[in-house]
């Protein structure tokens, strides 16, 4: 429950900022050219909060749909207007100045990326080392050379320090099909290039969050050496005689290499008789221990021997490393981020729309929201990512030659740029019902792809 309302409240945040960015790039330029704003709203249907503000008493709503919102400017085409307020409607405007109002709200999206992905940089971005712990067998990465141990420094001359940062260098070239040079280390003084080929990656490999699986690396995790840090009172680790500071270096004959595989050796073998090796101060001995049987979350019977891990200083902070940069610096990464994400973002819809990939990979709101409450959980950097993706994501589509949108306006100006007229109202009214139809239709598979995610 607290999962969900996190997520909840997460995604209403997230498209607040996002949506207000949005329309105050109209609303700036707008005013800027001096058309009167009758109406900024943030949502849609039934107003939740309104108030009245500046000279002309414009309307700012807070409406009960948050799924987007809107501008509304003076316009003959929506109501009469009078005589001496007509040089301040939307219509009336030369083509350029409409043309500057409707890009606003994207090109806003895109600043408000930038921005995002600038503090970002300048705070740094901690991610896991992209060190190699294995490489599957006949994959990809194995038959380009690719051996367990490896890190991978740069990435097409593009220095890489964490997994997120490969990843991110490596996504537009998965599109492409292209061959991508990666610059590993396999010691202190041993560096090497190796050529991979993604063109047996498809676009769905990639969205669906498998591109390191797909290519056949696997990443090493944090391991905790197997100390034991607390003791519970009562537990079965108390009743057997494990003391803080204890090493368990084997259960039942397999060696324990770390606190992640202790815990599951444990929790398979629930109310089960287990054999404990250990060293105390210098002293290898043995114990005899019963794990607990206990339910867990899911309703699955586990065990657990009561103690908790020593987080002994240094042991988790090698496996990460953070990408930072100097101001100057950090707003080159965020504006070419910002312009790959933009690319990928169309090349992917154009895949899909010629079938060469999955329409599966359209997210919909409630996996936005399951999306924005685990990033906003993590904490700001990772919030403001989230951000930023959607951000562009809002951007590119808008700009999509779609009625309704930013970008079907934006077509009917360049063909009234090209016949030097407007386009007719029939045809606007007949592009509208397409454009309702289209997106009713994308926002219906969305849902259905969120909710087969749920019950999948």
């Amino acid at each position: 429950m607290i999962d969900l309302f996190q997520s909840a409240l997460a995604f209403i945040v997230a498209l607040g900022i996002l949506i207000t960015f949005h329309e105050y790039g109209h609303f700036l330029v707008a005013r800027r050219f001096n058309v009167r704003i009758l109406r900024f709203s943030i949502g849609f249907g039934r107003p939740l909060y309104t108030r009245r503000f500046g000279a002309d008493q414009s309307e700012f709503v807070i409406a009960a749909l948050p799924l987007g919102g809107y501008v509304k400017m003076l316009d003959e085409r929506e109501g009469e207007v009078e005589v001496q307020e007509l040089h301040r409607a939307f219509n009336r405007k030369p083509l350029r100045q409409r043309v500057a109002i409707v890009m606003a709200g994207p090109v806003f999206n895109f600043i408000f990326a930038i921005v995002a992905y600038w503090i970002m940089y300048m705070a740094g971005i901690e991610g896991l080392r992209p060190v190699i712990e294995s490489v599957a067998k006949h994959s990809i990465a194995e038959i380009a050379g690719f051996r367990a141990g490896q890190e991978i420094q740069a990435v097409d001359g593009l220095r890489t320090p964490t997994w997120f940062a490969v990843i991110d260098a490596t996504l537009n070239k998965v599109v492409d099909g292209r061959e991508i040079v990666f610059t590993v280390s396999e010691g202190p003084d041993k560096v090497i290039d190796i050529v991979l080929a993604m063109s047996s990656i498809s676009v769905d490999d990639m969205a669906g969050g498998h591109l390191l699986e797909t290519i056949g690396w696997m990443p090493v995790r944090p391991q905790l050496p197997a100390v034991i840090g607390e003791v519970i009172t009562g537990s079965a680790a108390d009743h057997a005689g494990l003391e803080q500071g204890d090493r368990i270096i084997a259960i039942e004959g397999q060696t324990i290499t770390s606190w992640e595989v202790l815990v599951d050796m444990v929790r398979s073998r629930p109310d089960k008789t287990l054999d404990f090796v250990l060293i105390r101060a210098g002293q290898k001995l043995s114990i005899t221990l019963r794990p607990a049987a206990v339910t867990d979350e899911s309703g699955k019977t586990v065990g657990m021997i009561g103690a908790r891990v020593d987080p002994q200083p240094g042991a988790i902070e090698a496996y990460f490393a953070t990408e930072s940069y100097y101001p100057h610096i950090a707003l080159l990464k965020a504006v070419d981020k910002t312009w790959d994400f933009s690319v990928l973002t169309l090349r992917v819809l154009g895949k899909m729309i010629l079938g060469e990939a999955s329409v599966k990979n359209l997210s919909g709101p409630i996996s936005i929201a399951r999306y924005a409450g685990d990033s906003a959980s993590i904490g700001l950097v990772a919030f403001l990512g989230f951000l930023a993706i959607v951000s562009v994501s809002l951007g590119v589509l808008n700009l999509l030659p779609v009625p309704l949108l930013d970008g079907g306006h934006l077509m009917y100006y360049l063909i009234e740029s090209v016949k030097g007229s407007p386009v007719s109202e029939s045809a606007q009214m007949m592009g509208q019902q397409i454009g309702i139809v289209l997106l009713l239709g994308l926002m219906g598979l969305a849902f259905y792809n969120d909710i087969i995610r749920l019950i999948g």
